[in-house]
C-alpha cells in the first residue's frame, strides 16, 4: 500500500494553536463526540505529537499527529483527534499508524505479554457532504480473531451558531465560516447578503464578550478565538475581498494574533512580579524581627533580588 505524505494546512495550524493555547476548549468537543460528561475542570495532558514509525530496513519516519492527549478526571482516558478540511483516502492509514504508535508509546510488557491501549480517536471534518459518513472504521484481522473499532466523525458545518454556544463548542467558532463557503460569490456581489453575514459575526463577538464578562472565558481565550477566526478567514476567502474585509471589520482587524500573546505574557510577568514582591517583603520582615540593622537588610535584598538601592529602600 502506497504511503502518502501530507502537508499541513493553515487550518491544521489553527487547530493546534487552539489546542495548545486554549486546551480547556477541547473538553466540550470530547463530550460532544464521545458522549462523555466531563465538567470542564479536568486536566488535559498532552503527549508528544511527533512519533517515529519504524520502516523496513531499520529506518524511522517521523509523523506528526494533530493531537494526542489524556483527560485526567475520575478515570484517565487517551484521545487522538485529527482535523481535515476534506476527506482523503490516506486518512484511515494515518489513523491506524498514529493510533498504534500512540498505544506503543505506553505499552507495557509483563512476562510474555505486551499490552497496548489504543486511544479514543475522532476526526473533525471542516467540509462535509450528505455522503460523508458519521463514523470511520478500522478492522484488524489477527491470527487470534478480527478486532475493529469506530472513529467518530464530527462535521463542523452541521452546527448552527446557536448550537455552538449552547453546547459550549467555542473550539469550532474559528471554523464557522466554512458553513458559508458555498455562498461567498453571493456575498461578494450582494451587499445586503454580506451585511447578514457580518451581523452573524457581530453576534459571535458579542457572545464572546458576554462570556468574558461572566468569567466563563479569559480575555486571552476570547482574543485567541477571534485571532484564529481571522486566520481561517484569510485563507478560505482569499479570492473574496469583500467577504474577507467585511468580516474582519467586525471581528477586529489584524492585531489580535499578537494581542492575545501579549495578554498572556503580561499576565505571567505580573504574576512573577507579585510573587517577587511578596518574597521581598517576607525577607525584610524576617530580618527585621531578627534585629538585623537596616543597612545590612538593604544590602541583603539588593544582592538577593538584584534591586537598586532606591528600589530596595521602598521595602523598609
Amino acid at each position: 500500500m502506497d504511503r502518502i505524505r501530507t502537508v499541513n494546512t493553515p487550518y491544521d495550524d489553527v487547530f493546534r494553536t487552539l489546542l495548545n493555547d486554549c486546551s480547556p476548549l477541547i473538553i466540550p468537543v470530547i463530550n460532544e463526540v464521545f458522549g462523555e460528561n466531563y465538567s470542564g475542570t479536568e486536566t488535559v495532558i498532552f503527549a508528544p505529537n511527533e512519533h517515529f514509525l519504524n520502516q523496513q530496513g531499520g529506518n524511522e519516519e517521523e509523523r506528526v499527529t494533530d493531537t494526542s492527549f489524556k483527560i485526567q478526571g475520575e478515570v484517565t482516558k487517551k484521545y487522538h483527534l485529527e482535523c481535515q478540511s476534506s476527506a482523503d483516502h490516506s486518512m484511515l492509514i494515518r489513523f491506524f499508524e498514529y493510533d498504534t504508535q500512540i498505544a506503543l508509546d505506553e505499552g507495557e510488557i509483563r512476562g510474555n505479554i505486551l499490552t497496548v491501549t489504543l486511544p479514543h480517536s475522532a476526526v473533525l471534518f471542516l467540509r462535509s457532504r450528505e455522503s460523508t459518513p458519521d463514523t470511520l472504521k478500522i478492522r484488524m484481522v489477527t491470527p487470534g480473531g478480527t478486532v475493529e473499532y469506530d472513529i467518530p466523525v464530527m462535521k463542523s458545518q452541521q452546527y448552527t451558531l446557536e448550537a455552538l454556544f449552547e453546547k459550549e463548542l467555542l473550539f469550532l467558532i474559528p471554523f464557522y465560516i466554512f458553513s458559508h463557503e458555498a455562498r461567498f460569490e453571493e456575498y461578494e456581489k450582494d451587499k445586503k447578503k454580506l451585511r447578514a453575514l457580518q451581523e452573524e459575526y457581530e453576534k459571535i463577538k458579542n457572545r464572546l464578550e458576554e462570556l468574558l464578562n461572566q468569567g466563563k472565558i479569559s480575555e486571552y481565550t476570547r482574543c485567541t478565538i477571534i485571532d484564529m477566526s481571522n486566520k481561517v478567514l484569510e485563507h478560505i476567502a482569499v479570492k473574496y475581498h469583500a467577504v474577507r474585509e467585511g468580516v474582519k471589520s467586525v471581528m477586529g482587524g489584524k492585531v489580535l494574533e499578537y494581542e492575545a500573546k501579549a495578554i498572556k505574557r503580561e499576565g505571567i510577568e505580573e504574576g512573577i512580579k507579585e510573587g517577587m514582591d511578596a518574597g521581598i517583603r517576607g525577607t525584610v520582615s524576617i530580618l527585621k524581627n531578627l534585629g538585623i540593622p537596616q543597612q545590612m537588610i538593604l544590602m541583603k535584598i539588593q544582592e538577593q533580588y538584584g534591586l537598586s538601592l532606591e528600589a530596595a529602600e521602598k521595602y523598609l
